[in-house]
């Protein structure tokens, strides 16, 4: 990992450590446009060859049922059914306090304004099924769609080698009561979900985290097609801010927790003196030969950094700067510095509080903004699965309050028609 130091940092250095997963060539845009051309034009077959190709599996049907489900769901042990239900249960419960009716509001007498919320009708979750398989990553986008009322969850992941899901999946699909999966991958099964194919139902939304090509065609399909996206959720980042008062091994352990995710994931310390960086590189080199994923970890280590600052204000200001997807505070000292966070994704207080805990069962979303797009993106959350509708009503007394003010202003922009549409109920 790259050592900087942030008073030495030009605006211009800072502008280049916080950009991340850029395409300046356009070849990511273009290897997807051609998959999504494909899907488009040859539906199920494109989907069947790609498999073949990219995930090495020749496929005799695009999904398996729940009969198949059930069969894989019962080859997990007791301890791992009881992690599943555990993280679920959190999970529901947090999502649960999200489903709120507004009050109506009396803007003026017999002028009454309110919302109620809908649910998306047809929904897309996408699976992550390369690396690392995440039966976590359904329960983060099953649950609140499951909550929102949808009436029609497709769900896409990557075949394995066995050319089915796999069983941690086909249990969490029997907790959300979703009684088929279809074994697509990676932006063809974007494009599948955005289009629809003879199999695969085109939806209204599309959910889930992927690597650069999965963004890449989420960004591309919500430009192009009436099919709407969450964010753009690409490779997965995080950022641990650090003083004296943290435990390196922890920082160091949070640190690989992401590089494990992939080799285009980052991990970013920030910490307040050298000796802190310094006793946090000594633990990485610990405790990352002894990972399964060790390779993983290190390519992605290489395109990480420490930056060391004066004070955390100034660490926090960098933070702000990078808009991280996942936000660390190991300091005893973080409710110091937490009412100035104005960029992240999610945040984890303190020493004790691991990022791996959003990650599966404190009950917090772990789909979330990258890419320094927590500037503008929040989370998933119900939310993201409801349109809120608003509705009005106007009694007479209300016309008679409110109609003046209405042919008033259609008169200012011209609109003579939409003047006469109250003076005729006036009169």
């Amino acid at each position: 990992m790259k050592l900087y130091n942030y008073s030495e940092l030009s605006t211009a250095e800072i502008g280049q450590l916080v950009q991340r997963n850029i395409d300046p060539a356009n070849e990511i845009r273009a290897i997807v446009e051609e998959v999504i051309d494909n899907v488009q034009q040859h539906g199920d077959n494109a989907l069947l060859d790609y498999a073949q190709k990219f995930d090495k599996v020749t496929l005799t049907k695009l999904y398996l049922d729940k009969p198949e489900l059930e069969e894989l769901a019962k080859t997990i042990t007791a301890e791992q059914k009881l992690a599943l239900e555990t993280a679920y249960n959190n999970i529901y419960k947090f999502h649960e306090t999200q489903l709120k009716t507004e009050d109506r509001v009396e803007t003026m007498p017999g002028v009454t304004c309110w919302r109620e919320i809908r649910p998306i009708e047809k929904v897309g979750l996408y699976i992550p099924g390369g690396s690392a398989v995440l039966p976590s990553t359904f329960l983060m986008l099953g649950i609140p769609a499951r909550l929102a009322g949808c009436h029609e969850i497709v769900v896409c992941s990557p075949p394995q080698k066995s050319g089915k899901v796999n069983a941690f999946i086909a249990y969490v699909a029997l907790l959300l009561g979703i009684d088929k999966i279809y074994l697509v991958g990676g932006s063809q099964a974007i494009a599948a979900m955005a289009y629809g194919t003879e199999s695969i139902t085109k939806v209204d939304k599309i959910f889930g985290p992927g690597n650069q090509f999965v963004t890449k065609a989420k960004t591309i399909i919500q430009s192009t097609t009436t099919t709407a996206i969450d964010m753009p959720a690409g490779p997965s980042e995080v950022l641990v801010i650090a003083d004296e008062t943290a435990n390196p091994a922890y920082i160091a352990a949070d640190l690989l927790a992401q590089a494990e995710h992939g080799i285009d994931s980052q991990s970013v310390l920030v910490c307040t003196s050298t000796d802190i960086a310094n006793a946090t590189l000594a633990e990485i080199a610990k405790q990352l030969p002894v990972l399964p994923r060790a390779e993983i970890a290190q390519l992605a280590l290489d395109n990480s950094y420490i930056i060391v600052t004066d004070n955390l204000n100034n660490a926090m200001q960098f933070s702000n700067k990078y808009a991280p997807e996942h936000l660390i505070l190991a300091t005893e000292n973080w409710s110091q510095i937490s009412d100035k966070i104005i960029n992240a994704g999610s945040v984890f207080l303190g020493n004790l509080t691991p990022e791996s805990a959003g990650d599966y069962a404190s009950g917090t979303n772990h789909t979330l903004p990258t890419s320094s797009y927590a500037r503008a993106y929040s989370g998933v959350s119900v939310d993201s699965f409801v349109k809120k509708i608003t509705f009005q009503h106007i009694t007479r007394e209300g016309l008679q309050n409110i109609g003046h003010t209405v042919e008033v202003l259609a008169e200012m922009e011209g609109l003579h028609a939409h003047r006469n549409a109250v003076s005729i109920r006036k009169s």
